[in-house]
């Protein structure tokens, strides 16, 4: 759960400033990995909805990737999560799957909107899997019904750190999501969203797992770490979701890509 330590461009100041708009892996065989395609990942969230059957029917029927969530503070409220390589889908068949029948009827909860893109630290080892798949088969895990959803925005400082100091920083936060991975009680899906949040947050996080308390308990521990006790400005709002319907996970996202 570290957030971005990527390649970055060359710095203005310099006089110069390269578009870098792919992702970078970690080597295979001595060549480095990229890759210019990313998962897009939305969460739309509506309250008034008395019954949830009509909303499983029309998400199973939408040909997307995605999860329908009860909303766990709101007893009449439902999280819609959809997943796709093109965000154009979330502007057509998103769309119209949420303005249609049952959903027209719904109130939306707009301060709960989400949308980001996946992103490369510049370690992994299967960079397509990564980006492409991993997110898609933690979403859709029947295994997984559990999920708390929420936005974050760092202060400005942060990104003034050299990237030897922001290093062990965020070290120390992975370190403490791994061990709740490998232990098998919490799985994370990090997203990008700058420029995409309606209130400037810059990344979207989704924690996941078979149990709600570990899932909290994670968060508690991550207040400890330095970078969330100094360089987060923002958290939240928290949408925490029950799994009402998931679509089967996409036969090209079962296992990781070679």
């Amino acid at each position: 759960m570290n957030d971005r330590e990527g390649h970055e461009s060359a710095s203005p100041a310099r006089g110069r400033f390269d578009v870098d708009l792919v992702e970078h892996g970690g080597p295979v065989h001595g060549a480095l990995q990229t890759l210019d395609r990313r998962l897009f990942v939305q969460l739309q969230v509506f309250t008034a909805c008395l019954d949830p059957t009509a909303a499983i029917e029309a998400v199973a029927g939408s040909g997307l990737d995605a999860v329908l969530y009860a909303d766990l503070n709101d007893p009449r409220g439902i999280g819609v999560l959809c997943m796709t390589e093109d965000p154009q889908e979330l502007a057509e068949a998103g769309r119209t799957l949420l303005r249609s029948h049952p959903f027209a009827a719904f109130t939306p909860r707009l301060d709960f909107a989400m949308l980001g893109r996946t992103y490369a630290s510049g370690r992994e080892p299967n960079l397509v899997d990564f980006l492409l798949y991993k997110g898609r088969r933690h979403a859709l895990n029947p295994a997984m019904p559990w999920a708390i959803w929420y936005p974050l925005r760092r202060t400005g400082a942060f990104n003034r750190l050299s990237r030897s100091e922001q290093g062990p920083i965020m070290a120390e936060h992975a370190t403490i999501g791994r061990a709740y991975g490998e232990t098998g009680h919490a799985v994370d899906i990090r997203l990008e969203c700058h420029g995409l949040d309606q209130h400037d947050n810059e990344f979207v996080l989704g924690i996941l797992g078979p149990e709600l308390y570990p899932l909290s308990k994670l968060i508690k521990d991550m207040r400890s770490t330095r970078q969330t006790s100094e360089f987060i400005e923002q958290m939240g709002p928290f949408f925490v979701g029950r799994v009402l319907f998931q679509t089967p996970v996409p036969d090209r996202a079962k296992l990781p890509a070679d």
